[in-house]
């Protein structure tokens, strides 16, 4: 299993903060443009445990996949959890956190997941998965402070 865990300051209250991240439609604004990011369904309003998101991505060479989540756990203003329930990877976890702070919110991504075909997966993440899924979050980080 690989862990990605990144921590980014945003310059607002809480209360901003969790509005926009609590809203699903609101992931594509923060994903690259080369991931060809589209929800398909379930994503509309705010989100809760339970809720069933279907997306299409294209990962890889533009060919697209479909991924399923669900949001698994939702604590208002704390955290929330999103699971892949159909997907590229064999098991995907992402712990999405917030802390108010004197400077800002942080938020914490914690994202623990796995690949499928055992040694192949392994070349496969060191060749180019774990780069694409750090630098998903890099452009992140890019982008976020333009919302706020």
């Amino acid at each position: 299993m690989y862990v990605l865990k990144t921590k980014c300051l945003i310059q607002a209250p809480i209360e901003e903060v969790w509005d926009f991240f609590s809203a699903p439609q609101n992931l594509q604004k923060i994903t690259p443009k080369a991931m060809g990011f589209e929800i398909l369904s379930g994503g509309e309003g705010k989100m809760y445990p339970g809720q069933i998101i279907s997306y299409k991505v294209r990962p890889i060479a533009g060919i697209p996949t479909l991924w399923v989540t669900e949001i698994s756990y939702v604590e208002d203003f704390l955290f929330f959890v999103d699971e892949q329930r159909i997907g590229p990877y064999t098991m995907w976890h992402h712990e999405h956190h917030f802390k108010q702070t004197d400077k800002g919110v942080e938020m914490t991504d914690i994202v623990s997941y796995q690949l499928p075909f055992r040694i192949l997966g392994r070349f496969v993440h060191w060749l180019f998965v774990k780069k694409k899924v750090e630098g998903i979050f890099k452009y992140r980080e890019s982008v976020i402070p333009q919302f706020f």
